[in-house]
């Protein structure tokens, strides 16, 4: 993919950028997204056209808003980048394909699910349960072929076995997932994950099939692990009343698999003799 596509799914990405930050601050609070315009979170005046240039305008105005001088939080730029960061990646990737957009819109939902978990603790229906149905409507254009429905209904044709294994990647992350983690947390009486999790387990099931679903899950319970686990000695938490953000370790895991998971996963198998 030339460089010039690649320019332009960047610029596109700071836009979407600007717009996904709105969704980050806004869907938890139950606001709409669609009005009215952006405003500074301080003294919630609008802000103006010209000081709402993603990037460019954080930068000028050295994060603060123009009218009451309060600092706008880094998240904002880091989103931004995050999100042109993404889109460029998928370009390079998958081209100018449907591949391409079922990963933009993904990775459009793993930045928004990673924020508002870490910030808010809270993982929006709008996004996990929506992201659920338009996981399965993409594998109706974008043919997922990483599941058992081959096997259990070699007749049902291309569309149809798609269909299948996006749904049984849903199933058999999310369902097994709950059953044993509320089980695990209740025997060891700690906060369990919340049901935002499962979602979006379920979720990233319909996306990535069931190998690179089990890999995001494997990657986010690896990660909250390490990380969350650090943190809580660290700082010398309870875990059994501080809960920590695994939707958060889940959206890095979705990511990871989303664009490198084929390619961890063969070095697993010839690590292992596969």
């Amino acid at each position: 993919m030339t460089g010039i596509f690649v320019f332009i799914a960047g610029v596109f990405g700071l836009v979407f950028g600007s717009f996904l930050n709105v969704c980050i601050y806004r869907l938890p609070r139950d606001l709409s997204i669609v009005a009215p315009r952006s405003f500074c979170p301080s003294c919630q005046r609008q802000i103006r056209w010209y000081d709402n240039l993603p990037l460019l305008s954080y930068l000028l105005l050295g994060g603060r808003c123009r009218a009451c001088k309060g600092l706008i939080g880094w998240r904002y730029p880091i989103v931004e980048v995050m999100t042109a960061a993404l889109f460029a990646r998928t370009i390079v990737q998958f081209g100018l394909t449907t591949a391409a957009l079922k990963w933009t819109v993904f990775g459009c939902l793993m930045v928004i699910l990673f924020w508002t978990d870490a910030e808010t603790r809270l993982l929006p229906d709008e996004l996990t349960l929506g992201g659920i149905v338009v996981g399965l409507g993409f594998s109706l254009f974008v043919p997922l072929f990483d599941g058992p429905a081959a096997l259990l209904a070699p007749r049902a044709g291309t569309l149809g076995v798609s269909l299948m294994n996006s749904a049984i990647a849903a199933f058999l992350l999310s369902v097994p997932f709950a059953a044993f983690a509320y089980a695990y947390t209740r025997l060891r009486g700690i906060i369990p994950p919340g049901w935002g999790d499962v979602k979006l387990l379920a979720m990233l099931g319909t996306f990535l099939g069931l190998g690179q679903g089990i890999l995001a899950m494997m990657l986010g319970a690896l990660g909250g692990a390490i990380l969350g686990g650090g943190y809580i000695l660290v700082r010398k938490k309870d875990p059994r009343t501080h809960a920590l953000p695994l939707g958060t370790f889940l959206c890095i895991g979705g990511v990871v698999a989303a664009f490198w998971g084929p390619r961890i996963i063969q070095w697993w198998q010839r690590l292992n003799g596969y």
